[in-house]
């Protein structure tokens, strides 16, 4: 919980009864590591901080999934479409490692707003972090070489290559596993 303290410090500062509401409201959840956190047609009722793990974006298929997206330590993480509509989700998140969340309902998340002063702010910052991440990603389809996508993750986000597995990757640029070898071949 320390770590979400100090995230939100570096851009909102909050009173400590501030905190004191906001913290009462997180819950801790611990999960091993390939653990579905939602699936296709349930609700998504949790904004959650990712203390320690990985967790994947997917929409399954009966042969290969699609990955779509990852999320890592101190970073949000949540269905969120589904979150914000609270209808049902059209992918799943699955934990890729052990992973442990502090998460908030989205009842409890709409009391924070009501009753606190930055409520509404860190709400904000939530949303326009999900956001841009989906927002890279996009650009990042239509604009590079499936290549340039490899070396662009490479380089911005070298822990993922050690952290995920390399089908995962491919797919989450958009190519098969044959393919990301053939380019990791060219590229060493």
């Amino acid at each position: 919980m320390k770590t979400i303290r100090e995230y939100f410090d570096k851009t909102v500062k909050q009173t400590d009864k501030d905190w004191q509401i906001f913290s009462s409201k997180l819950i801790r959840r611990e999960f091993p590591k390939q653990t579905t956190l939602l699936k296709v047609g349930e609700k998504e009722n949790h904004l959650s901080f990712i203390e320690k793990g990985v967790i994947r974006f997917f929409i399954p298929k009966e042969t290969d999934d699609l990955t779509f997206g990852f999320a890592f330590a101190d970073t949000f993480v949540s269905a969120y479409d589904s979150f914000l509509t609270q209808k049902p989700s059209t992918y799943q998140l699955e934990t890729l490692t052990g992973t442990v969340l502090w998460s908030l309902t989205y009842q409890d998340l709409q009391n924070i707003y009501e009753v606190t002063e930055v409520g509404n702010k860190i709400g904000r910052l939530a949303s326009e972090d999900l956001f841009l991440k989906k927002s890279k990603r996009e650009l990042s389809l239509l604009n590079y070489t499936a290549e340039q996508r490899y070396l662009k993750l490479f380089s911005e986000q070298p822990h993922l290559l050690k952290q995920v597995p390399l089908k995962y990757i491919a797919s989450y640029i958009g190519i098969t596993p044959q393919a990301l070898s053939r380019i990791r071949k060219r590229i060493t």
